[in-house]
């Protein structure tokens, strides 16, 4: 289990250093703004919509390590789904963090995802993790006032 734990860590410091999808989507038709006030975190979350289907998605923002992770990864699932796809997406990826349920039956399904389930042992620590998913949430529903974990 030590090994999956070290490839789970890998995975979000690279995502933390070099962050896929980071950067501004100058054609997104999608954009919602979200703020942890606890620790700081902030993200912008930007999509382009083609009917149902998420054609592309892209975020800004700062925070930590978590948090940076967490949305490069959720950019690179969702990327290509249609938005039914990407809210059930974040439905099993929040259950995964806050339900008491059995944690290997959930790993196989959620990909590098995955790598955030050591999360739900910090319970501080969930909030930076849904940040990006609760601000695609907003930006897909087209809410203008941002999203807060608060």
């Amino acid at each position: 289990m030590s090994e999956v734990r070290e490839l789970y860590q890998e995975i979000i410091l690279d995502h933390n250093k070099k962050p896929r999808n980071y950067q501004v989507l100058d054609d997104a038709n999608h954009k919602a703004d979200g703020h942890n006030p606890l620790c700081g975190d902030r993200v912008t979350i930007y999509v382009r919509l083609n009917g149902e289907k998420i054609e592309n998605i892209a975020f800004q923002g700062k925070g930590c390590a978590i948090s940076t992770a967490s949305a490069s990864l959720m950019t690179e699932a969702v990327k290509g789904k249609t938005v039914e796809e990407a809210r059930q997406a974040f439905e099993r990826f929040h259950d995964l963090l806050t339900k008491d349920t059995d944690l290997l039956s959930q790993l196989s399904e959620m990909g590098k995802l995955a790598a955030l389930a050591g999360v739900r042992d910090f319970p501080m620590r969930v909030k930076c993790a849904t940040l990006a998913w609760h601000t695609l949430n907003a930006a897909l529903d087209n809410e203008e006032i941002p999203v807060s974990t608060e």
